[in-house]
């Protein structure tokens, strides 16, 4: 058996992880001890080792519980991962399309730059002024998709 510190060095996470992934039910509950410290057993290290992995294929905490719970059942999770990636790579597509327009638009934006009049006393960018005047039809999504 082993204690969440061994634990998590073995996979390379933080503690706090481990604690987290439980607190969420990624991860069982482990045995205790008789003084109530988490007891892991050797199985633990490669759990945290996979649930990493899928996050790093940008699998959520939800779909890798899911995955496990196939695992736990004594069924093979294929077809879901399939189904997951596929919805990962259709998501990637979309967002590459979205970046390839925004690319388009703010290189016609910067290449107004220089026609325009410099910057006056109010301290208002001008370029910025000058879009929010003439590009009614930008897209909501604000450039670079953040809030």
């Amino acid at each position: 058996m082993m204690r969440i510190g061994e634990v998590a060095q073995a996979a390379g996470v933080n503690p706090k992880t481990i604690r987290y992934y439980e607190s969420i039910g990624v991860l069982p509950e482990p045995a205790r001890t008789g003084s109530g410290y988490r007891d892991y057993d050797k199985s633990f290290p490669d759990r945290l080792t996979f649930i990493r992995t899928a996050q790093r294929l940008g699998v959520t905490l939800d779909e890798i519980r899911e995955i496990l719970s196939f695992r736990e059942r004594g069924e093979t999770p294929c077809a879901y991962v399939r189904d997951v990636l596929d919805a990962q790579l259709e998501g990637i597509g979309r967002r590459i399309q979205e970046l390839e327009l925004l690319r388009e638009q703010l290189t016609e934006i910067a290449s107004e730059a220089d026609r325009l009049p410099p910057a006056t006393a109010n301290g208002i960018c001008q370029l910025i002024e000058h879009v929010r005047q003439t590009r009614t039809a930008l897209p909501n999504q604000p450039f670079g998709g953040r809030p």
